[in-house]
């Protein structure tokens, strides 16, 4: 399940803000960067949509895994997930999430738990 349009981070703006400025947050399969929203970094088109507390991408890069199912796959997973946890901000934000190398291996239970600990770490969660 992909996240719906309002939850999706995108332009290439934004990420290398995020990638450059955002704190990290490291756990064994995966890296956290959370950002306060910049609506002027967003892209045009996406400026005047009416602002969600929170976007997010997820990076899964081919040093993941070679196979493009593989990586659709989980990032799927860590969509539906998101979707499921309840994020709580004071301010609108952006969540950037990638994965490492070995992730692939990991059970799902395992994987989603890290992220629900990267996010209750980072205060975003109850």
């Amino acid at each position: 399940m992909a996240l719906p349009q309002r939850h999706r981070l995108r332009g290439h703006r934004v990420f290398e803000r995020i990638y450059r400025k955002a704190p990290r947050l490291h756990g064994t399969a995966m890296v956290l960067r959370v950002w306060p929203s910049e609506a002027r970094l967003l892209p045009p088109q996406e400026r005047n949509h009416p602002c969600s507390p929170w976007r997010c991408a997820v990076v899964v890069s081919a040093k993941v895994s070679k196979l493009a199912v593989q990586r659709n796959r989980l990032r799927r997973l860590l969509h539906a997930h998101l979707l499921e946890q309840p994020i709580v901000s004071a301010q609108p934000i952006w969540l950037l999430i990638s994965l490492k190398p070995g992730s692939p291996d990991l059970p799902p239970e395992q994987l989603l738990g890290e992220c629900r600990h990267l996010l209750h770490k980072a205060g975003l969660t109850p």
